[in-house]
């Protein structure tokens, strides 16, 4: 997959993308000499929905990076945040919630635009882009290649109980503290969908990183470490896999300022 990747949105210059597989697969063991050297994360979060026709390619091309290593070595993390509004079309996302549709109204408003559209991806909260457009999504991810990451997040450890999730974690940083929220979500690494009705009837439709709860749960503040503890989406099951996605996000451009991810 990844020759015929880079093949058709690389022509004439170096790789920019190494794949490494899942998500999971590039989590060292826990007694490796690198297990504390986790890399830098680049955010991939997109913004569709199962009632639009143009969704799936997008769809597609987040499978492809969601656990990919850029060229520098920095690890793609993919967001499935699928939004309300193309319910009333003839299907209703089973997996979309009015909570996506605000956050990616807050960063239309970020970033200037006339009205929402899917699908749409935005990098690091930085840069945004149609979701099927894969130089211009590349392109995004290159460009945050040399930048510096000013905070660095890490989950040190997790505890799941039969309706809540624990979180000791670490958010710290060498510069002046920026005014951010750290924020969690808890993702499905897989879903499946059979599409009976709307632009996609017919269709079964693969998502990964699949958002079921997207929440802030802290501010970043100058200590060592946080524990929280959050309430478990209706939807988890313990007999699917899931990850959960830590990241802090200033509050005055929505900026991604640092973030980790570990299998829950």
């Amino acid at each position: 997959m990844s020759k015929v990747f880079l093949r058709e949105i690389v022509t004439g210059i170096a790789a920019v993308l190494v794949v490494t597989g899942s998500v999971r697969s590039s989590e060292p063991a826990a007694n490796s000499p690198v297990a504390t050297k986790k890399p830098k994360v680049v955010l991939v979060e997109l913004f569709t929905s199962e009632g639009c026709s143009s969704c799936p390619p997008a769809d597609a091309l987040l499978r492809e990076l969601n656990g990919a290593q850029t060229a520098a070595g920095q690890l793609i993390v993919g967001i499935s945040e699928h939004v309300t509004y193309w319910n009333s079309l003839g299907w209703s996302d089973p997996f979309s919630s009015s909570i996506y549709t605000e956050r990616q109204n807050a960063y239309g408003k970020i970033f200037n635009l006339d009205s929402v559209y899917t699908p749409q991806m935005v990098i690091n909260g930085e840069e945004q882009t149609v979701g099927s457009d894969r130089a211009g999504v590349v392109r995004a991810i290159r460009n945050e290649e040399d930048k510096p990451q000013p905070i660095s997040v890490r989950i040190i450890s997790m505890n799941v109980t039969a309706n809540s999730l624990t979180i000791n974690f670490s958010a710290v940083g060498t510069g002046k503290l920026q005014d951010a929220d750290i924020i969690a979500c808890i993702v499905d690494d897989a879903d499946q969908s059979s599409v009976l009705r709307g632009e996609n009837s017919g269709r079964t439709l693969t998502h990964v990183g699949v958002a079921r709860l997207l929440e802030r749960i802290a501010k970043l503040r100058p200590v060592s470490q946080q524990t929280v503890q959050i309430p478990l989406p209706p939807s988890f099951r313990t007999s699917q896999k899931h990850h959960v996605i830590l990241f802090a996000q200033t509050t005055v451009n929505g900026e991604v300022l640092g973030a980790d991810t570990q299998a829950l």
